[in-house]
This record gives C-alpha cells, structure tokens and sequence, in this order.
C-alpha cells in the first residue's frame, strides 16, 4: 500500500535552512503529485509546494515562492522540501501528501505523511 514517512524538521534561526524528506512508496502509477502542506499553529493545513512524479514539474505557493524548492529522486522514492530564509512564520508542522496528477487541494490528496514540527525562532 502507499506510504509516506517524513523525516527532517527541527528548530532554527530566522534566515536559516532546513531540508525535509518524504520517502514515498507503493504508488502503482507513475502519474502522481505530491504535495507539500504547512499547518501553523492555530491556523488550517495550506498547501505551498508540489512536484509531479511522472515530469517534474513544480509548483510553489507564493508565501514560499523563491525560498522553498522542492525536487525529487525516483530512484530512492524520496522527495525533498528545501527551505532558505525561514521565517518565524514558517513555524508549524509540515505534511508531504500524494495525490492524483495535478492535485492542489487538500481534499484531493488520499495519503499523507506523519508530519514533523520545524519551529523557527531565535
């Protein structure tokens, strides 16, 4: 069946650097997205970043738009979520989820990770 275990996370500085990891397995098509979703305290799970499985193509909400990156390694079923700048905003727990092709709402995403608290504060 799908899986998907997060790793990654932690505390930093504002300005500092974080990578996340999801290692994504059993999907039976190579046609899928997965989304990267960020849930603040207090506030609702939002999506910001995706990547399709099948061509790599990415898409980025723009509260990240060019501090965020995300990419992936098929070979190692592992996607990454690279985060520069972070900012005390950034605080929360990150989800990574997978979903049909060109999924962007949460509601069509069917499987989702753990979550890992990153927590940005001097």
């Amino acid at each position: 069946q799908v899986q998907l275990v997060q790793s990654g996370g932690g505390l930093v500085q504002p300005g500092g650097s974080l990578t996340l990891f999801c290692e994504a397995s059993g999907f039976t098509s190579d046609y899928y997205e997965i989304g990267w979703f960020h849930q603040a305290p207090g506030k609702d799970r939002e999506g910001i970043a995706y990547i399709s499985h099948s061509d790599g193509d990415t898409y980025y909400n723009d509260s990240v738009k060019g501090r965020f990156t995300v990419s992936k390694d098929n070979a190692k079923n592992m996607v990454y979520l690279q985060m520069n700048n972070l900012k005390p905003e950034d605080t929360g727990v990150y989800f990574c989820a997978g979903g049909a092709a060109f999924a962007t709402s949460e509601d069509e995403f069917d499987y989702w990770g753990q979550g890992t608290q990153v927590t940005v504060s001097s």
